[in-house]
């Protein structure tokens, strides 16, 4: 069996948690770079995750505070997912993955870390973006800040 280890994820999980919902709290702000909200859809937004995998992490999530795909409507749905789509072709096109992990955490038991509010994890790959760092030292080495990320995604989705 091979181990992913991601210890880089311990300041997400110490961090105390804030009471309301991120997922709902950060697009009902109007500071989109602030919040690294990247995109506002009709029933979704894009917004980049703020501990990610890898450069260019992106989630999609429903303005509307849902648990599970089962409570999103037809149109919410088609929504979300043309949105996912259009991520993964702008991811491409800027930075030239060799693939992507593209997920849905239902659940605490499922290993979302925002349990109740659904959204889609999109994770850029490429060969070799795992490196020793993570299992020698407990350092995760992203080539690009946030920032960065930021500034050449927006716009593009």
């Amino acid at each position: 069996m091979e181990h992913i280890w991601a210890p880089w994820r311990m300041e997400f999980i110490l961090n105390e948690k804030p009471s309301e919902c991120i997922l709902c709290g950060k697009p009902a702000d109007s500071d989109d770079e602030g919040n690294l909200i990247l995109h506002r859809g009709r029933l979704n937004f894009v917004i980049l995750n703020k501990y990610p995998y890898n450069p260019g992490h992106l989630m999609v999530a429903p303005y509307r505070h849902v648990a599970t795909l089962e409570d999103m409507d037809d149109d919410e749905l088609l929504d979300h997912f043309s949105i996912v789509r259009r991520c993964t072709r702008a991811l491409r096109g800027i930075f030239n993955p060799a693939g992507f992990n593209i997920g849905i955490n239902l659940g605490k038991v499922a290993g979302a870390g925002i349990s109740d509010h659904a959204h889609t994890h999109i994770v850029p790959r490429w060969s070799g973006d795992t490196n020793f760092m993570p299992v020698l030292s407990d350092v995760r080495v992203l080539p690009e800040g946030l920032a960065s990320t930021f500034a050449k995604l927006k716009g593009q989705i």
